[in-house]
């Protein structure tokens, strides 16, 4: 799941940053409206956490603009705005949510897992593509009903591929699919490297799978064939 974090306190932005990614989330960050706009238009992202006051604009015309341009990803609005006038026309405009400063790190992780939870309801949390189960909620992945361990780049690979099952997945969606803007561990090679360290890990744990790599394009799951 990408997320992206709209926040201008940079101390405040690095501890949810740290917060959300130990929780398995990939994340951005901006803290201002002009650096989250152009983030908005280069990724199609989850949820956005949003707070409404910052240096260059209104967290509240960010909002507005995301929902006249269709753009459906889910608004946690965090605030220090605790007025129920900005609250009822913050959550009328399009928001999915209003979180009030200060508030507990775990109140903001259920918050954001129980939205996620309510979108993918409508379409499904969990992906299957023959024994291989993968719940992106969760983030639990199942071989033939048991519980396989998987570090966080090899899950938002798996979940890439899993929506684009039978379809070649271009690389540069995969890399937007897993990485955040200032990942410094990104390498040339990185995603070389975790679709071997997935197709290793399936393979141990007797996954029905296969992970083809389409030279100069990108990679495509399909389900193994038995002879």
């Amino acid at each position: 799941m990408r997320l992206l974090l709209i926040e201008d306190n940079e101390r405040l932005s690095g501890l949810l940053a740290r917060l959300l990614t130990d929780a398995g989330f990939a994340v951005d960050a901006a803290v201002t409206r002009a650096e989250a706009e152009a983030a908005v238009g280069l990724v199609p992202y989850d949820l956005i956490l949003l707070d409404l006051s910052l240096p260059d604009g209104d967290g509240v015309d960010i909002l507005a603009a995301l929902r006249r341009e269709g753009n459906g990803a889910l608004v946690l609005v965090a605030t220090a705005r605790a007025d129920l006038v900005d609250r009822v026309a913050t959550l009328n405009l399009g928001a999915d949510d209003y979180l009030v400063k200060p508030f507990a790190p775990d109140e903001l992780l259920a918050r954001v897992r129980a939205l996620l939870r309510r979108r993918t309801q409508l379409t499904a949390n969990v992906l299957t593509l023959g024994n291989v189960s993968f719940d992106t909620v969760g983030l639990e992945l199942t071989v033939a009903g048991e519980r396989v361990e998987i570090p966080r780049r090899e899950q938002g690979v798996l979940a890439a591929l899993l929506h684009n099952q039978g379809r070649v997945l271009r690389r540069e969606a995969l890399e937007r699919a897993i990485y955040s803007f200032d990942d410094s561990a990104v390498t040339p090679n990185a995603i070389e490297v975790a679709v071997s360290r997935l197709r290793r890990r399936l393979g141990a744990a007797g996954a029905g799978v296969t992970i083809t790599a389409m030279r100069g394009v990108g990679y495509l799951l399909s389900e193994r064939v038995s002879c």
